[in-house]
């Protein structure tokens, strides 16, 4: 998308609780014409509160095939709603050594899903000309002309059929002072000053004095305030993010509906200068969860007069001067809310008194607080390694030959039902051989079935881990929360991010997994092995990567012998020690004939028999069992030498007997070569092709339904192709156009 407007940013313009259901539709079209996602679509139309509904961005994004709508249907949509391109925006100019360069992004400073709605309530004792008169009081000068509109014509909604109310031009020849003055007098009959108001509409008022002579922008006499409204949030959050972001409001007046009216000051001297600061507060807003109506942005423009009953709701004042006392000081907040950056400090001034580094939760890998990525492919026993760092943690014991600090730790188990997991921490506790003496330490919050994208995952995660002392929060797999596309550097950067989040809002360690790229391994660097954007190389303070060992036959049956052989000489010294301590020398033991032959002239049949048991198994268990190089990439630590194991199933060991030194790891240049000598079998395609369902089916469960086009997008074939895959697998089956477990 080089040399293009970046849609993303042009969305801001575009309100989608404006658009009507074909309008919406082009956008999410125009989005993936030009090679946007549906998640971008998606995460757009959650803007519309009242209409967005989960899940249906994605379903309707299958549908859309060359319907020649392109992203100049976003771009004129942006136009008409007011955004210039920099080549026509009057403010364009050569840049100067004094001119800031900014990024409208930069602004963004609270997260309204944080925030927690401020309640409103209702005047106990209703006083209509109470309410008018402190409203004059507040904004107008004595002097200054007042618009304000009780009369209405009537339309018909074309969509809903239903009767609408719009307000006339109004009055606007009397001054703030004689209104005051006729409103005192009028025996609560405010009607008799203003005029009757039809109860169905309300009434209206305009925030800018006027002339006296209309009612239209250049009849403004003061350009001092703005309107802030937002309907399509809840108002007690509208009325908690105004606070938060300490709006100057004059005046904040419940609109009798579902918004605030919030006259903010804007003190501009002319109106060019009133546009200017306008904007600026409409983009800190919008980047702050308020989407504004870009239709109040003119300043003769009317909101809501108090004292008024609309609807059997009263229009009241909320509250009147608050957050900051102008637009000056709220400004120049802004502005240095937007500098977070630490202060420049001198070397000097620490050098002798340097802060303390964090202390370690795995000693020389990771840190406290800090992040670590355990990379694989798939069967390398990622989650059973997880756990087993659980549990190391919990105990304060070494996992993969690193000492852990104890510690409580979180694991978010997003794949594995409930039973599975818990099941597999009680085998990985046995396979370890440790005792549970600390189990209290590992709290597990098993998410399969409920899992939604990690920028929502995060803060139900920090609300329930708040005040629990982790020390870690380990998150397996990513892939279940993984949000937008992972060749994407800006969207995993937005993704990570809440990784972040995570770890300062709680203090925490956070670990997780990532899978492997395709192909072989061996010839790149650990940190880049892992699928998607380069951001998992660069985030994490600590990448430890798996990259499987290739055994050949003649090793595996080397290992196979020298357990027999140790078998047997254990079993000779538990029977006749002296025998062994006489005749079974050092290379006796390691020679498997000789000790077959020691042992039949000293063992009893039923030992023999035991033994042979014992044999078996243990050959069997080296015979499944893979090996695996462990490297690394660390930020706070020096590189380590790389570590070789076994994962023999459910626990990974660490090879004591050097034997997985000298093997190679596969670069993957020589793969053509391999595929000549292994040519993969029927059997071992229909397995690989089953499995890839079931990851698709597991994949596409984040939403309520899975259709049939959703499962072949996301393994790039045709729908007829996913059907002969469904029917080969047999555990599936099609309803509807539905894709469904059988029972």
């Amino acid at each position: 998308m080089e040399n293009k407007f970046d849609l993303i940013a042009l969305l801001d313009h575009i309100d989608p609780a404006f658009l009507d259901y074909q309008e919406w539709l082009n956008v999410g079209m125009a989005l993936k014409y030009e090679g946007y996602t549906a998640s971008d679509w998606d995460t757009w139309s959650q803007k519309d509160g009242a209409r967005y509904r989960s899940g249906e961005c994605f379903k309707k994004w299958t549908t859309f095939d060359g319907n020649g709508i392109t992203g100049a249907t976003i771009t004129q949509m942006a136009k008409d709603n007011g955004w210039q391109p920099r080549s026509l925006n009057e403010d364009s100019h050569e840049l100067d050594w004094n001119d800031e360069i900014s990024r409208d992004e930069d602004y963004k400073f609270i997260d309204k899903n944080w925030i927690e709605g401020k309640e409103i309530k209702e005047p106990i004792n209703w006083n209509p000309v109470r309410e008018i008169t402190r409203y004059l009081e507040t904004l107008y000068q004595l002097t200054e002309n007042v618009g304000y509109v009780t009369e209405t014509y009537e339309l018909i909604d074309e969509k809903t059929g239903e009767k609408i109310y719009k307000p006339t031009s109004g009055a606007y020849d009397r001054t703030a002072g004689q209104l005051i003055e006729a409103l005192n007098t009028c025996e609560g009959d405010i009607g008799s000053v203003l005029g009757d108001y039809k109860e169905e509409a309300g009434a209206w008022i305009r925030f800018n004095p006027l002339d006296g002579k209309g009612v239209k922008n250049e009849n403004v006499s003061d350009f001092r305030y703005a309107l802030v409204e937002s309907d399509n949030m809840e108002i007690e959050k509208q009325n908690a993010v105004m606070r938060e972001l300490e709006l100057p409001i004059a005046i904040m007046v419940h609109s009798g509906k579902r918004s605030i009216h919030a006259i903010v000051r804007i003190d501009a001297p002319n109106y060019e200068e009133y546009r200017k600061r306008v904007d600026y507060l409409y983009n800190v807003c919008k980047k702050n969860g308020l989407n504004i109506d870009n239709q109040n942005r003119n300043p003769s423009r009317l909101s809501r007069l108090p004292g008024i009953v609309r609807n059997g709701k009263k229009q009241f004042i909320v509250d009147s001067n608050i957050g900051k006392a102008d637009w000056d000081e709220w400004h120049e907040w802004i502005e240095d809310l937007n500098d977070d950056l630490p202060d420049i400090e001198s070397l000097e001034d620490v050098f002798d008194n340097l802060p303390e580094l964090s202390p370690p939760i795995i000693e020389g890998i990771l840190r406290q607080g800090h992040k670590m990525l355990i990379a694989g492919p798939s069967k390398a026993g990622k989650s059973f390694s997880l756990i087993a760092l659980s549990i190391a943690i919990a105990e304060g014991q070494k996992w993969l030959g690193w000492k852990c600090t104890q510690g409580k730790v979180l694991y978010v188990n997003l794949e594995l039902d409930r039973p599975s997991a818990l099941h597999r921490f009680k085998d990985v506790y046995h396979a370890m051989g440790i005792r549970p003496n600390n189990i209290a330490n590992i709290d597990i919050w098993n998410l399969r079935g409920k899992v939604v994208p990690m920028d929502k995952l995060a803060p139900k995660l920090i609300r329930r881990a708040h005040k629990k002392g982790f020390s870690a929060v380990i998150i397996d797999p990513i892939y279940k929360v993984l949000t937008g596309d992972e060749n994407s550097a800006e969207q995993m950067a937005h993704f990570t991010n809440q990784f972040d989040k995570v770890a300062t809002e709680l203090g925490v360690s956070v670990i997780y997994c990532h899978h492997h790229s395709k192909g072989g391994q061996g010839g790149k660097k650990s940190m880049d092995r892992s699928s998607g954007s380069g951001v998992f190389a660069r985030d994490p303070d600590a990448i430890i990567d798996l990259v499987e060992l290739e055994l050949t036959e003649d090793l595996i049956k080397q290992q196979q012998e020298s357990v027999t052989a140790q078998i047997y000489a254990n079993a000779i010294k538990q029977v006749n020690f002296d025998y062994f301590d006489q005749h079974v020398g050092l290379d006796d033991e390691q020679s498997l004939p000789r000790m077959y032959d020691h042992a039949k002239r000293v063992l009893p049949p039923e030992v023999a028999a035991q033994a042979e048991v014992e044999i078996a198994r243990a050959v069997q268990t080296i015979k499944i069992r893979s090996a695996w190089r462990v490297e690394g990439t660390l930020r706070e630590y020096p590189k380590f030498e790389p570590v070789n194991i076994w994962f023999q199933y459910p626990v990974h060991k660490i090879d004591e007997t050097g034997i997985l030194k000298d093997i190679m790891l596969d670069d993957g240049n020589t793969g053509w070569k391999k595929n000549l000598s292994k040519k993969k079998s029927s059997k071992d395609i229909k397995k690989e092709q089953n499995e890839a369902l079931e990851s698709a089916f597991e994949a596409c469960g984040i939403e309520e339904e899975i259709t049939l086009e959703a499962i072949a997008e996301y393994l790039g074939v045709t729908d007829r192709t996913v059907r002969n895959r469904i029917k080969n697998h047999g555990g599936f089956r099609i309803a509807n156009g539905l894709v469904e477990r059988k029972q």
